[in-house]
């Protein structure tokens, strides 16, 4: 309806979001994803804590507008460009080593309990089934931000969450927790190079649009 806005708003008419705003590339991400989070952010079970928009907005969707939108936004061809790390840090942002992020991607962090988030999310991020979001190409800002927010959330038990009682900048609505478990290992410097990288990271390898590469 008219109460609506746009998402291009804010996500960008590729759909490839803003680190200005801290928003997400919605381009080519998991469609029933992107219709869960709609759905959670509808039923306060995520809280939009970077424009404090989206929990009004989903509200504002009826089911099948969600629906509709989730297909839409799995369509948007938009090339993968995730961010300028170079330009961030001029900006002053506190920016990752991406060659250390690639080591955690691929392999985890064994010593301090960190799987590698390719063994759920694929090579470089791309996604995996139809759960595990694409994160390979996706904001810096953005994945920064959610890591932070998934460790946060760690120590919120199910009874506080099925009150809806939960700290400012904490997201819980992973499936059976795994990303709060995931997070809750990871250092600062960790979540910064983890982001890094995956901003970096394209879904194929040079030369072969089909298969990893194997390093």
């Amino acid at each position: 309806g008219d109460a609506v806005p746009a998402c291009q708003g804010c996500h960008g008419i590729d759909g490839n979001g803003s680190d200005e705003m801290g928003t997400p590339r919605l381009a080519y991400q998991v469609d029933t994803y992107i219709l869960k989070q709609l759905t959670d952010f509808a039923e306060n079970k995520r809280t939009d804590d970077t424009m404090y928009q989206m929990n009004d907005i989903a509200k504002a969707l009826s089911p099948q507008d969600r629906k509709d939108l989730a297909a839409y936004v799995h369509t948007l061809k938009s090339p993968y460009i995730g961010s300028n790390l170079d330009q961030l840090r001029r900006d002053g942002a506190e920016v990752g080593d991406p060659a250390q992020g690639k080591m955690i991607a691929e392999y985890g962090a064994p010593d301090h309990g960190v799987p590698a988030c390719k063994s759920c999310h694929g090579f470089h991020g791309r996604s995996a089934g139809r759960m595990y979001p694409a994160i390979g190409g996706q904001n810096y800002v953005y994945l920064k931000h959610e890591l932070e927010s998934w460790r946060n959330g760690a120590n919120t038990s199910a009874a506080d969450i099925a009150a809806g009682k939960r700290e400012d900048n904490a997201r819980v609505n992973d499936y059976m927790g795994q990303m709060r478990a995931v997070a809750s290992h990871m250092t600062d410097a960790d979540i910064a190079n983890v982001a890094a990288f995956l901003t970096l990271s394209k879904p194929n390898s040079p030369g072969n649009p089909r298969t990893p590469s194997h390093m």
